[in-house]
């Protein structure tokens, strides 16, 4: 059983996330139906991609400097790369 955090952080198990197709850096929406929360994975990754390099521009716009997409932040880039096997694993299928 999953417990909530401080932080209303939940950590799926390792079998929900993978017969999901889960990795690290997938995009869930939270959704509340019937009095229950439910966790769908962002099936679009093309949208995931454009959503993280709109919130890098404004971010970097913010802090007066700019960061190259392909490359700087290696977290950043580690998501990138996940969200990229996700969609290339759904174009095989």
């Amino acid at each position: 059983m999953a417990t909530v955090d401080s932080k209303g952080r939940i950590v799926l198990p390792q079998e929900v996330r993978e017969r999901l197709g889960m990795t690290p850096g997938t995009e869930v929406e939270i959704l509340e139906e019937d009095g229950k929360a439910v966790v769908e994975p962002e099936d679009d990754p093309e949208r995931i991609l454009e959503r993280m390099e709109r919130l890098v521009e404004e971010t970097a716009s913010e802090r007066g400097e700019t960061t190259p997409i392909d490359g700087g932040d290696p977290i950043a880039q580690k998501h990138r790369d996940a969200v990229r096997r996700g969609a290339e694993k759904d174009s095989d299928e």
